[in-house]
């Protein structure tokens, strides 16, 4: 890799995504649990109080910020401009239902702690996460499945796609909303069979990025030549988002979830960006009739 390249937009935005993920989870297992660290410091309290207040939001500002950047620089601004306003704004869409009829995910809703909430139910990052996170599953998806199978790739690609976004969340929402966790991002009034976690919620999940994914691709009018690109930008945020969400789990003694995460997400997310050389086409492509 050239300087150059180190020091690009998407890199940058990603080591800041990065930064602020793990700002995140020392102030949630450190900060909150251990006030003495920090009340009798007065620059220390303003920074927790800001935290409080930006940090979750931040986080996920810059997630969108590197993945809109990294695919401007990979596939097109076109491109990218569509998969982002089809995906914040459809899962806003759902999500707005979702909080006002308990369908599809479930009955819950939000905190304070992620921003703004439009119309009072929904905060306005939860959109961008959807994007950046599916974005990414996107493009991983698309990889691994030109480096496996020949002929037609579309519905595989969105298949593989939505599996890996859907992953994300068998991790991320037991932890995020866990009795035990000192503050909750989002919180039930139903419960359910995973950990609390009613099945419909993962279900609602799949449908919510299946369907992006589809108005996304039908707009795109083509598939991205995936043998052309570059996944470290999307790997490193999916497995940070991951990684994220697998340390809140520990912190709260849920194994199970870190387990799948692992087998389900990280595994296939990094095949897609181990250099091709390692994985002969011959002897591991999937035979389709175009």
């Amino acid at each position: 890799m050239t300087r150059d390249s180190q020091l690009s937009l998407p890199a940058l935005l990603t080591a800041l995504h990065l930064v602020a993920l793990v700002f995140g989870l020392v102030g949630i297992l450190v900060m909150l649990p251990n006030p003495d660290l920090w009340v009798h410091d007065p620059n220390a309290v303003k920074v927790f109080n800001w935290s409080m207040e930006h940090a979750g939001a931040t986080h996920i500002i810059l997630g969108a910020a590197a993945m809109f950047a990294y695919g401007i620089a990979s596939i097109g601004w076109w491109k990218t401009a569509i998969f982002a306003v089809v995906s914040s704004s459809l899962s806003l869409g759902f999500e707005l239902f979702g909080t006002g009829t308990g369908w599809p995910f479930g009955n819950y809703a939000y905190t304070d702690f992620l921003g703004y909430k439009v119309l009072d139910r929904v905060p306005y990052t939860i959109p961008l996460s959807w994007f950046y996170m599916g974005f990414a599953s996107y493009l991983l998806a698309a990889t691994l499945i030109a480096r496996f199978w020949s002929g037609r790739s579309t519905w595989a690609t969105i298949g593989l796609a939505t599996w890996l976004l859907t992953v994300w969340d068998l991790v991320l929402d037991p932890a995020m909303a866990h009795e035990s966790l000192r503050i909750q991002f989002w919180v039930w009034d139903e419960t359910g069979p995973y950990f609390g976690m009613p099945i419909k919620n993962f279900i609602g999940w799949s449908v919510t990025g299946l369907v992006f994914m589809l108005a996304s691709r039908a707009l795109w009018r083509e598939d991205v030549d995936a043998q052309r690109l570059s996944v470290n930008v999307p790997l490193v945020v999916y497995a940070a988002n991951l990684a994220f969400a697998m340390v809140l789990s520990a912190g709260v003694g849920l194994w199970l979830p870190i387990v799948l995460a692992v087998v389900l997400g990280l595994v296939p997310a990094a095949i897609a960006a181990w250099p091709e050389r390692r994985f002969p086409a011959a002897g591991l492509r999937w035979q389709q009739d175009a």
